[in-house]
């Protein structure tokens, strides 16, 4: 566990992977790691995001690192969380450096209307709880260009005009991470989805989204246990979405 005294974790630093994530699951299989350990590259060749998309990143100018966590305690149906304390970490760690930083459901980081950040997390399960969660994140720190058809992404160097040591900002990222994670032991979700829905991207108002139907208006009315977004359209009717299955114009 992360706050046992006499197991800490280990952060594994290397110069290339294929991605963080398949390198932390190949460790696993040879040993039990102490739970929050990291392994952080300074390149991925095969960077994944969600849904099979892929990550650009050149190499030694961002923050691309896995953590593993064993919360067996944690429901299936409960897995949410996990994605909401890692996008507040990364959030909050963001927001120290710069304004403007909020979380677009579910997970992805945004400064204004661009992303910064995006992480990919794969829970295994065991019968009906959490067995081990491997969580992925791209931080775009220091990269001046971005060459790839990406829409709209940003670093922080772009934002600011400085350059950032990537040890430093993953310092402070656990540090933030591991007071969540204190939180989900301590079953506080109704803290943590408070923090969270403070913090959504676009989470006043009503905005253009398009579903397989066309286009409309809807606000953000809640996020539920699951992770599915509830929006509330201009009439008041309430329409539920999963992960890709709405778009926001």
């Amino acid at each position: 566990m992360i706050n046992n005294k006499e197991e800490y974790p280990e952060i594994i630093y290397l110069d290339e992977t294929v991605s963080t994530n398949s390198c932390l699951r190949e460790l696993l299989r040879n040993r039990r790691l102490p739970e929050g350990s990291a392994v952080v590259a300074a390149f991925q060749s095969g960077g994944r995001g969600q849904a099979g998309n892929s990550w650009e990143s050149a190499r030694g100018e961002n923050l691309l690192f896995s953590i593993v966590l064993y919360p067996t305690h944690i429901l299936a149906g409960q897995q949410f969380v996990i994605s909401q304390i890692a996008s507040l970490a990364v959030k909050e760690t963001l927001a120290e450096y710069t304004a403007d930083i909020s979380i677009k459901w579910p997970n992805d980081i945004y400064w204004k209307d661009r992303k910064i950040s995006g992480m990919l997390i794969e829970n295994d399960l065991a019968g009906q709880t959490i067995h081990c969660t491997i969580i992925g994140i791209g931080i775009n720190l220091n990269q001046a260009l971005f060459e790839s058809n990406a829409p709209n992404p940003v670093s922080l160097c772009q934002i600011t005009r400085k350059k950032y040591d990537r040890r430093d900002v993953l310092v402070r990222f656990l540090h933030i991470f591991n007071a969540y994670y204190l939180l989900v032991l301590q079953e506080k979700f109704g803290e943590i989805k408070t923090r969270y829905m403070e913090a959504l991207y676009r989470r006043e108002g009503f905005h253009l989204f398009s579903d397989e139907a066309g286009s409309f208006k809807a606000r953000i009315y809640d996020i539920e246990p699951t992770g599915h977004l509830a929006l509330e359209l201009e009439e008041g009717a309430i329409r539920r979405y999963a992960f890709k299955e709405i778009e926001w114009l």
